[in-house]
Parts: structure tokens; C-alpha cells; sequence
């Protein structure tokens, strides 16, 4: 067996929030950590780089429209058409058929219509209603020529 050493084994706490908790803004926390150790702050991978698989660069982020219900709809109603097959995969670049997440998909646009119910103004309501019709009927033409 291996003796204990006397040092105290614990851990370090790094408050990174970037506010206090009165809402004022922290000095940069890595700076003066970088200071008290002589080492340089670490930077993020260069944009465009391979170093971080599956994150987006920062510049790519900043470019995404704001997310509101419709958009959202929207989002999800590309998910199932990709997943009816009907659009490339953008990952792959490849056609890919999966009616069963197509259909969870579906009744997820659909379970937000009536959850939203009373909530949505009439251009909302009416992206919903055409989304799911569309949906729908494109989801049982998949499943029928899936049939033969």
C-alpha cells in the first residue's frame, strides 16, 4: 500500500460568472489568473478550426436569427422533412428515412399548438395548422410508399 502524504488533498473554486451579484461586471478572471501563475491566458480555437469538433466558431453563432415560436415551428418542421426523408441530412449530405422520429417530431409541433392554444396570434395558430397539415400528409405518403 502507498503512504498518505501529509499534504491536504481538496480543490480549487473559480468563480467564472461574468457578473456579480450585484450585476456589475468581473475583471477578467483569466488575465489575473494568468498573471499570478506567469503563464498566458489560454485561447479558443482559431474560427474555422478543427480543435473543438461538433461547437460552432464564434462568428458562426453570432450569425443565427433569433429564435421565436415560429422559428422554432420552422426548425422543427425542417427536422421531420429531413427525417421523412425528403431533405440531405446536413451532415452527412445524405437522404435518411426515419418515419418513427418524423412522427415524434409531428406530434411535437402538434402538442405545442394545443399547449399554446389561447397564447399565439393568428399568424402563429395558422403555422401551425399548415405545418402539421403539410406534415401529416407528407408522413402517410412515407409510410404508405414505404408500404410497397
Amino acid at each position: 500500500m502507498t503512504e498518505e502524504s501529509d499534504t491536504p488533498k481538496g480543490f480549487k473554486v473559480h468563480d467564472k460568472r461574468r457578473f456579480t451579484d450585484e450585476g456589475e461586471a468581473r475583471e477578467d478572471q483569466t488575465t489575473g489568473e494568468a498573471q499570478e501563475t506567469g503563464e498566458e491566458p489560454a485561447s479558443g480555437p482559431e474560427p474555422g478550426s478543427d480543435a473543438q469538433p461538433g461547437r460552432e466558431p464564434e462568428e458562426r453563432r453570432e450569425e443565427l436569427p433569433s429564435i421565436n415560436f415560429s422559428t422554432f415551428i420552422i426548425s422543427l418542421s425542417t427536422q421531420a422533412l429531413m427525417h421523412l426523408g425528403e431533405m440531405s441530412n446536413p451532415v452527412t449530405g445524405k437522404l435518411e428515412k426515419d418515419v418513427a422520429v418524423a412522427r415524434q417530431t409531428i406530434d411535437i409541433i402538434g402538442m405545442l399548438g394545443e399547449k399554446s392554444k389561447g397564447n399565439l396570434d393568428e399568424t402563429e395558430e395558422q403555422l401551425v395548422r399548415e405545418v402539421l397539415y403539410n406534415l401529416r400528409m407528407r408522413y402517410v405518403e412515407a409510410v404508405r410508399t414505404a408500404g410497397h
